[in-house]
Parts: structure tokens; C-alpha cells; sequence
């Protein structure tokens, strides 16, 4: 019995020593399955104002851009101040933006290597059906900022250093006003955020009409108080960045967007957007026929 004891504990020592076969090695990526990356789809970056993503235009426009050349846009969509920044930097391949002496400065500085007018809308001051400045119904901005500030109703600035805030800051210093105290709030926030802050407070605010009128769609109450007055014009434009920020700097992309966005059918489309909804376009193209600006 003893002898099978030791017999049965030899066999047991000699299969744990027993060599096993080597881990199989992991299968070897077969590189001429995996995606050359020189065919992954080129990718424009468009750093834009926020109206022309918050009023749905974007969305509406882009696809067809992306069908007809295969390359996709990663749009970027801040104030018009920290677009040109984005431009200024090498951070973006093209602008679209509303601000038009920042735009002229821009260029002047060499950041950009052409600048090109696309369409307008205008700027409206909006409020809450109170009225309690008693403006509702006028066409004179800059009186309708002053009567907000004797009243001391509650009024939201983008405060972002966006087309729209530069807008804002140029009629309060017609108006002689500097805007302070517990009635102005800076929000710091694109055109969407403020019109519902706006909303929530029945606060005043100016507001571009495009992104004014999609939010409607979704609630919104505000109503326009102020309209008509020329100073209240908003004219955008596109900028191509100049190359020599980079070899990254995407130029014949930009170009190519560029001459799709003027283009008279892309053109066409832009003075579509918004007339089933609202029975008039949210834009007015002006490709073809440019507007003469403040700046001009």
C-alpha cells in the first residue's frame, strides 16, 4: 500500500512538471483591413456665432454640404469675439460671424485672407408682456434702453463679447448710459441660454430675430418691444483663416465652403429657412448684393 501511496504522489509531482505549451500569441493585426487614415473624411472647423446654431440654420444647411463634398464641419459655436479668437489662433479653418468693425480689424491684422457678406436679419429688444419700461410697440432703441434704465427693470446682457453683446454695449454708449447695478445681469451665455434666463425673469434683452422666433417654437414668452430701427441691422459674414497659421489650417476646405455658402443655390436655400413657420425667412441672403454696414 505504501509503494501505491508513493506511486500515486510521483505522478502527481511529474504532471505539475510537465512543460505546457506557450500561450498562443495574439492574432497579428492584418493592416490591410484597418482604415488608412488617409481615407478617413476631411473635417472643416467652422467657428460661428451662436445665433446661427441656436436658430436651427446650421442644421438645416450643412448636411447638404457634407453630401456634396464628403466633408464633414465641426462647428464651433460661441460669440463672435471668441470666434475670431479661435481664427486669430489658428484654432479654426473659417468664420462666420456678426460683428463688422471686429471683422474689418481682423483682417487688417492679417488673420484672415478674404471676407465675404452673406446674409442679414436684425436685432430686436425683447421682454416679458408686463412691459413695465413702457416700450412695447416703439422703433427707437436707444430710447428704449434708456427708459429700461430709469425704470430699473431687470435687463440680460449676453455679456460674452459676442456680435449680439458688442451690438448691446454700441447702443448703450448712444444712449449715454453705462449699465450697472442690481437690474443688469451679465450672463455670460449664448443667445439660446439668455432668451429663457430672460424668459424666467420677464427681463428685457436684445436678442437676434432668428434665434428669437425658433425659440418661440419651443415656449418661449417673451414678446418684442422694440423693432425697425436701423441701428439694429445685423449683417454676417464669412472669413477664410490665413494659412500661415499652420500647415493644420484646412485653406482650400475653407475656400470650398466659402464658395458653397455664396453659391446661388445655397444662397436660395438660406431665404427659405424659416417661411413655413414664420411666413418670412429668419435671413436674408445677400451674396449676390451686399448691404452697405456701419462700417463701410
Amino acid at each position: 500500500m505504501r509503494k501505491l501511496v508513493i506511486l500515486f504522489m510521483a505522478s502527481l509531482w511529474l504532471a505539475g512538471c510537465v512543460l505546457q505549451p506557450p500561450p498562443a500569441e495574439p492574432d497579428a493585426v492584418d493592416e490591410s483591413s484597418a482604415p488608412a487614415a488617409e481615407n478617413a473624411p476631411a473635417t472643416l472647423i467652422l467657428a460661428t456665432t451662436t445665433s446661427t446654431q441656436d436658430s436651427g440654420l446650421l442644421d438645416y444647411l450643412l448636411p447638404d454640404f457634407t453630401a456634396q463634398t464628403g466633408v464633414d464641419v465641426s462647428v464651433v459655436a460661441v460669440g463672435t469675439g471668441q470666434a475670431l479668437k479661435l481664427g486669430e489662433d489658428g484654432n479654426a479653418d473659417v468664420l462666420l460671424v456678426h460683428a463688422c468693425a471686429r471683422e474689418i480689424a481682423f483682417m487688417e491684422a492679417g488673420h484672415g485672407v478674404s471676407r465675404h457678406q452673406v446674409m442679414f436679419n436684425d436685432f430686436v429688444i425683447v421682454g416679458g408682456a408686463a412691459d413695465p419700461a413702457g416700450i412695447g410697440g416703439g422703433a427707437d432703441a436707444v430710447a428704449a434702453l434708456q427708459a429700461i434704465a430709469t425704470a430699473e427693470t431687470p435687463f440680460v446682457s449676453r455679456g460674452d463679447d459676442s456680435g449680439t453683446h458688442t451690438k448691446e454695449l454700441s447702443l448703450w454708449k448712444a444712449a449715454g448710459i453705462e449699465p450697472a447695478g442690481d437690474w443688469y445681469i451679465s450672463a455670460g451665455q449664448g443667445m439660446g441660454a439668455v432668451l429663457t434666463m430672460s424668459d424666467e425673469l420677464q427681463a428685457y434683452t436684445l436678442s437676434d430675430r432668428a434665434t428669437y422666433l425658433s425659440r418661440t417654437l419651443e415656449g418661449l414668452s417673451l414678446e418684442i418691444m422694440v423693432e425697425g430701427d436701423a441701428r439694429l441691422f445685423n449683417p454676417y459674414s464669412v472669413m477664410a483663416v490665413n494659412p500661415d497659421k499652420g500647415p493644420h489650417i484646412q485653406a482650400e476646405l475653407a475656400n470650398q465652403f466659402i464658395e458653397w455658402l455664396l453659391s446661388d443655390a445655397t444662397q436660395a436655400r438660406i431665404g427659405e429657412f424659416g417661411v413655413e413657420q414664420f411666413g418670412a425667412p429668419l435671413f436674408v441672403p445677400t451674396a449676390a448684393e451686399p448691404v452697405p454696414t456701419e462700417c463701410d
